[in-house]
């Protein structure tokens, strides 16, 4: 949230400059407008200031929760292979003292999201900028109260007949599990106690010994006396070898850059369409590789049909147990990455 709050101040002390950057800089920029900067002030803070008016029910959120979310956090928030437990490790002892107990237990195996959120306005923020993670800021405000709702109630927080709103934020706030477990007694934080933090630099502070502008240098007599160095190194890594052949100070003339081939179509559609956000070209990620994939249908007469049609449905079992939920993008998109696909997934 900080950064977000430094990034509107940063717009306003744009918008605050920009007659007299148009006056110096005519035809370039022009201020900010408030509707476009309260697009961008959309962070809530612990005590719910910036808290939109809506509400959700934990019924609602459950619905919110299997269609765009539990592919990748799980039906109950236990999560999958690839991403941590939400929920878990929590009692209702913890809800009524307001600190996690097994936080301190070293021979609990990890930590869940709601054993260490202190405020519910961090859960509520975060769901509403960042999920879900292939449609960041799709929720509407309704969807993201009840989505939080329904996570708190995993978590036997909330009960089933929960309403999560502005109004009752404060409520939900109140039986956090570790809601009194925040500290700032760490001298990492504005305004804690003063102490030195507990990691401290060991590097010269002051008066440091510049550092030398050469740290190696050919005499003139011995510039080329076995060949030209840029020759005799490899291509990559940070040391090329000087030209010998000229004076020191001489660079070569830069041979003229190769013709860059254009990159496969599909790719933009795949970076257009989020669908980078749980696969990559080469390896595994949350669903597998799209080379992978390629080499599962290849030599598949009907591939480029059937993988478009996966695509656009979504699915699960077939690489693993993390299902695909269905994709919205649209049928000529999908027609053309599964063509890509069908072709071998080719950079």
């Amino acid at each position: 949230m900080s950064s977000c709050r430094s990034l509107v101040a940063a717009v306003l002390f744009v918008a605050a400059g920009g007659a007299l950057a148009q006056t110096a800089y005519p035809g370039i920029g022009r201020a900010a407008t408030a509707p476009e900067v309260a697009a961008w002030d959309i962070d809530v803070r612990p005590d719910f200031k910036g808290l939109p008016k809506g509400k959700g029910s934990v019924s609602q959120g459950q619905d919110v929760w299997e269609a765009k979310c539990a592919s990748c956090h799980g039906i109950f928030g236990e999560s999958n292979s690839t991403f941590s437990p939400l929920v878990g490790g929590t009692t209702k002892d913890d809800v009524k003292s307001g600190r996690v107990a097994r936080l301190t237990d070293p021979a609990y195996p990890g930590r869940t999201t709601l054993m260490k959120a202190s405020t519910v306005s961090t859960l509520w923020d975060y769901i509403n900028r960042a999920m879900p993670w292939t449609a960041p800021k799709s929720l509407s405000t309704d969807e993201v109260y009840a989505v939080t709702a329904f996570l708190l109630n995993l978590g036997g927080v909330l009960p089933d007949d929960f309403v999560l709103s502005d109004a009752t934020m404060a409520q939900a706030q109140s039986l956090l599990p570790n809601r009194n477990g925040m500290t700032t007694d760490h001298a990492m934080w504005p305004g804690g106690k003063p102490r030195k933090p507990d990691v401290q630099g060991a590097s010269c502070m002051k008066d440091c010994p510049v550092e030398a502008g050469h740290a190696s240098l050919l005499p003139d007599h011995a510039r080329n006396a076995h060949g030209n160095l840029a020759e005799q190194n490899r291509l990559v890594g940070a040391q090329h070898g000087a030209d010998t052949t000229r004076p020191a100070g001489t660079a070569a003339p830069a041979a003229a850059p190769a013709p860059k081939p254009e990159p496969p179509v599909a790719l933009a559609l795949l970076n257009k369409n989020g669908c980078n956000a749980c696969h990559t070209v080469d390896a595994k990620l949350v669903g597998p590789a799209f080379r992978d994939i390629a080499k599962k249908y290849a030599g598949q007469a009907d591939a480029a049909s059937y993988l478009g049609g996966k695509i656009r449905a979504g699915g699960s079992g077939v690489w693993g147990a993390i299902p695909m939920p269905a994709q919205t993008l649209s049928e000529a998109d999908a027609r053309a990455i599964a063509q890509w696909l069908a072709e071998g997934a080719k950079k």
